[in-house]
């Protein structure tokens, strides 16, 4: 398979373009002029606004999309690959990207392979991408998108006018993509696949390293391995060292941490957890820099702001700039966003899907629930693989939540070999926590919360599948009665 990803003008081609990664691509190619299509069979607002810039989607994965490529009359029914035509149309033949979520029975990727396509992994294309600029690769099982997003709203914020290809959606570029014009590319680097260590940007930073991904990952060592790759690749290696694995595995080149007696290299005082935000006071290597203000919660917010600082100060930001620009950063989508209110209940929609990050949301919400609020979890596992592995640690990870609420797992295209459930979930949490409902799908869910949720409550629906997508149906039915007293 050739790995070298032609940026002369060959069209490029998406198998799946709607997706959260592979449309940030899309958006940045077609961005630079270079012809874009792509296929989805669910449409969204993320594929509309390529359409709008110019790429080509297709609303069927099928084997004849690729005809558009060789000729402008289509060729019915089956699709042609004699030798006249391939040689008439072998410098028309796109690059084809897919992402892991494609296999090899993919009728449209059976296509590409029969024509003689290039065809690369969404990761190849990524990587080519972080090999054209001066690129800041953020990675880590937990915190990449927050931090990635922080990092390219502070250069754009500071003038620097950066790219920047993240994991969800933020407002300040309305889209998981910006185009820049200066040498700067600001990327989330994935490790789910063991893609990550394809990159080699300027400057990489590492969150933290756990065991998320037991689908492609048998154990931590081999996560371990995976990031040493990529630190070994990175010209300037940003890690936390609040991170036990990060400071024994690796040896970040600069270093940051909450706690002033580990010695980082940036580390924070007089910190100051509220409802409305984050305080600390910043410190570079014994040195008071001044003040942060952050308008997200928690403690991995302030980790991922100090990721965001260290960096800043590396390409040289004043702190005063980085501390301007990281004060009014609202987040991305579905990292602790409000969705709305409804008789008084607060709707929050939250990525988390790991034990740790479910954690750390909750402990978040907690801090912004006022005195007597209940903070309600209504989570849907996702994936079967993970679920099964860390069946334990999930169980324990609800403390915050008053109230928990269960649904079956979200598959994500996984076989559900081992028979979990989310039934089987809901009573280890049982275990640990005394309010615990489970409802198997999420029409039962809604239900439920409709008569459960009192006005002050802050429900915060958890989990990286299509839980969310309950937010707006339950707040429009909680409205009606309102509207019918009016």
């Amino acid at each position: 398979m050739n790995k070298c990803i032609d940026f002369s003008g060959r069209p490029f081609h998406f198998i799946g373009i709607g997706g959260i990664g592979m449309s940030a691509l899309a958006y940045i190619l077609t961005k630079r002029q270079f012809p874009v299509s792509g296929s989805d069979s669910r449409p969204n607002h993320i594929t509309h606004k390529l359409e709008t810039l110019g790429a080509h989607i297709f609303s069927q994965q099928q084997a004849d999309n690729l005809e558009f490529f060789l000729s402008d009359t289509p060729i019915n029914g089956v699709l042609s690959t004699s030798p006249e035509k391939l040689s008439a149309a072998k410098t028309n033949l796109p690059q084809v990207v897919c992402s892991t979520a494609i296999n090899s029975n993919n009728l449209e990727y059976k296509a590409a392979l029969e024509l003689g396509c290039p065809i690369f992994h969404r990761s190849d294309v990524l990587a080519a991408l972080i090999a054209d600029y001066y690129s800041i690769a953020v990675a880590g099982t937990h915190g990449k998108t927050t931090t990635s997003s922080m990092i390219g709203y502070m250069l754009l914020e500071a003038g620097l006018d950066p790219t920047i290809l993240v994991g969800g959606e933020v407002k300040a570029w309305e889209g998981n993509a910006r185009m820049g014009e200066s040498r700067y590319l600001v990327a989330e680097a994935d490790e789910s696949d063991g893609s990550l260590v394809k990159h080699s940007p300027a400057i990489g930073i590492i969150t933290n390293i756990e065991l998320d991904h037991p689908d492609h990952y048998q154990s931590l060592e081999e996560v371990v391995h995976t990031f040493k790759t990529f630190a070994q690749n990175c010209q300037i290696l940003v890690g936390s060292i609040d991170c036990e694995t990060v400071r024994d595995s690796l040896q970040p080149t600069i270093s940051y941490s909450l706690h002033p007696e580990t010695g980082a290299d940036y580390s924070v005082t007089n910190i100051d957890y509220r409802a409305d935000g984050t305080t600390a006071l910043v410190w570079e290597k014994g040195k008071a820099l001044g003040l942060l203000n952050l308008q997200l919660l928690g403690r991995h917010n302030l980790s991922n702001a100090l990721a965001a600082v260290a960096v800043g100060r590396y390409v040289g930001l004043q702190f005063g700039e980085i501390a301007k620009g990281l004060a009014t950063f609202m987040g991305a989508r579905r990292r602790f966003e409000f969705r709305g209110e409804a008789t008084g209940i607060t709707f929050i929609d939250d990525y988390a899907h790991h034990p740790s990050e479910i954690r750390a949301t909750l402990a978040a919400a907690k801090l912004q629930a006022r005195p007597g609020q209940r903070v309600v979890a209504i989570f849907q596992p996702h994936r079967y693989t993970r679920t099964l592995t860390f069946l334990e640690e999930f169980a324990q990870s609800f403390t915050y939540a008053d109230l928990v609420v269960l649904t079956d797992i979200y598959s994500a295209g996984e076989a559900n070999l081992d028979k979990i459930s989310g039934e089987l979930l809901a009573t280890a949490i049982n275990k640990h926590h005394p309010q615990v409902v489970y409802q198997p799908t999420l029409a039962l869910v809604s239900e439920f919360l409709l008569s459960a949720l009192r006005p002050g409550d802050l429900a915060l629906f958890l989990g990286a599948g299509n839980l969310n997508q309950t937010i707006p149906e339950l707040i429009t039915s909680l409205c009606e009665p309102l509207k019918a007293t009016s």
